[in-house]
């Protein structure tokens, strides 16, 4: 019989951490409804919590069921989804390229976003937030293949090549945003409330067309996640095994594009989310990228909808922009969690 070093069956220890894992994966899904309750509860419109509920069972067409109907119902399910997006990215995306510190918008993901909303409202005169989805998705989308093309190598995507290509493009294209937005008065305004990353305003049409997008993702970070694990310990390492380096990780990278891209489009750049929720992930479930996965898409759907519900009552009778409120619990999070972890190995 294998022992371990505490002395025990080593199956034995197994088994009591997958049990374990499941364990906290099941808390962590029971803390969704609440969450859920509180964003539809709390708000800076100023409705009871007994007659959200209220209304939310019965609606009778008052001002109460148009704000939980309209305003509150939408962007919950919004935060939900986006956070866990964003979540499920970030864990992808520091797994692909093998760096602790890596963030999905490295990528130039949220660069590319951003340049193609300006220029839709610059150029085109866009000035709703459903054409800003497409237009962003598609910015996303070029920028990725841009840096996938100028940081792979004869055997595929390079870590080192990925963020130095990433973190390139992203200078640029940001350079290129601000030129844009500091010569149209008009795309200031209009950028300004999508720029600062915000679910604020979003209607469920906005989620609709976002959803089979954030599946998509969704699909293709279950199909490479288990893969992650054997990228870890080298290509050819990798190889050997049976893996296939190359398309674990063009998928990988399409999975962050699709994730990040559809979040970023929806609701402007929102950061922290991707960066921070991967290493608390780590540090309730260990370093297998099954379990970092999806520990980290629930994760992120939780914090990003807590911080949406924080920023409702932080400057009444105004709210505070998710995105800020993200950056402004995030970095002393991570902050922590870097100094107590040491940086854990992904």
């Amino acid at each position: 019989m294998t022992l371990d070093k505490t002395g025990r069956p080593a199956a034995s220890r197994t088994r009591a951490g997958t049990r374990r894992r499941w364990t906290g994966l099941a808390l962590l899904l029971a803390a969704v409804p609440v969450v859920t309750a509180l964003s539809l509860a709390v708000g800076a419109g100023g409705v009871p919590p007994g007659t959200v509920f209220d209304v939310l069972l019965r609606p009778d067409g008052s001002e109460a069921a148009v704000i939980v109907h309209e305003l509150r119902i939408p962007r919950t399910v919004l935060a939900l989804a986006v956070g866990a997006a964003l979540g499920l990215a970030g864990a992808l995306m520091q797994g692909q390229t093998r760096n602790p510190l890596a963030d999905p918008g490295l990528l130039g993901i949220e660069a590319g976003a951003a340049l193609a909303v300006v220029l839709a409202i610059a150029l085109l005169g866009v000035d709703h937030i459903a054409g800003y989805l497409w237009f962003g998705l598609a910015g996303a989308g070029a920028a990725t293949v841009a840096v996938l093309a100028v940081g792979s190598r004869r055997g595929g995507p390079d870590p080192l090549s990925l963020v130095l290509a990433g973190a390139a493009t992203t200078a640029l294209l940001t350079a290129v945003t601000q030129a844009f937005v500091t010569r149209e008065s008009r795309s200031v305004q209009a950028y300004r409330v999508w720029g600062s990353g915000t679910v604020m305003g979003r209607g469920i049409d906005i989620f609709l067309q976002a959803l089979p997008l954030l599946l998509l993702g969704l699909l293709l970070a279950v199909a490479v996640a288990p893969g992650l694990n054997l990228l870890q310990l080298g290509d050819d390492v990798a190889r050997s095994l049976g893996q296939h380096p190359l398309r674990q990780k063009i998928m990988g990278v399409a999975a962050i594009m699709v994730l990040c891209g559809t979040a970023t489009a929806a609701c402007g750049p929102i950061g922290f989310i991707g960066l921070t929720v991967p290493h608390a992930a780590r540090r309730l479930c260990g370093v297998d990228h099954r379990w970092v996965t999806a520990y980290s898409a629930v994760l992120g759907g939780l914090l990003l909808t807590l911080a949406d519900t924080i920023g409702r009552v932080l400057a009444p009778p105004s709210e505070v922009h998710v995105g800020i409120v993200t950056a402004l619990l995030g970095g002393p999070v991570f902050v922590v969690l870097v100094r107590r972890a040491r940086l854990v190995r992904v």
